[in-house]
């Protein structure tokens, strides 16, 4: 699958958010190893501490579906920003811990503008897996 193919999997993604109090609507789409895709849209909270961002939906949805974590390909995001959309501070951190250091994170705006980054380019010197399980 190409990236233009993920990004329009991510804008559908998008109309499926449930964000009625920030009307902030992101989508992203999970690519795995075997070409399947994994839909997520970001699902706010009169709370907001529980709102789930679009990336972290569908990461865990592709974990709940029998996945591996590090055996994803790509994942794309779509939001309405002046530039490409980038993930926040704890989806960079779940990107880290479910995904390979390489794997292409594609982010996107509604404008058709694209940057490109992997996962370890997200979150530099980040605290991950490894840290842990050196003893």
């Amino acid at each position: 699958m190409d990236e233009q193919q993920l990004i329009r999997h991510a804008l559908a993604a998008r109309e499926r958010a449930y964000a009625p109090y920030s009307a902030f609507r992101v989508g992203s789409a999970l690519l795995d190893g075997q070409g399947g895709i994994h839909y997520g849209c970001n699902v706010e909270n009169a709370a907001y501490s529980p709102t789930n961002c679009a990336e972290r939906t569908a990461l865990f949805r592709a974990i709940a579906d029998g996945h591996q974590p590090g055996t994803f390909a790509a994942i794309a995001i779509a939001g309405d920003t002046e530039g490409p959309i980038s993930p926040c501070g704890v989806c960079r951190q779940v990107l880290l811990e479910l995904c390979a250091p390489d794997m292409p994170v594609i982010m996107a705006n509604l404008k058709g503008d694209i940057a490109r980054m992997t996962v370890s380019g997200l979150l530099p010197g980040a605290f991950g897996p490894n840290d842990l399980l050196e003893k």
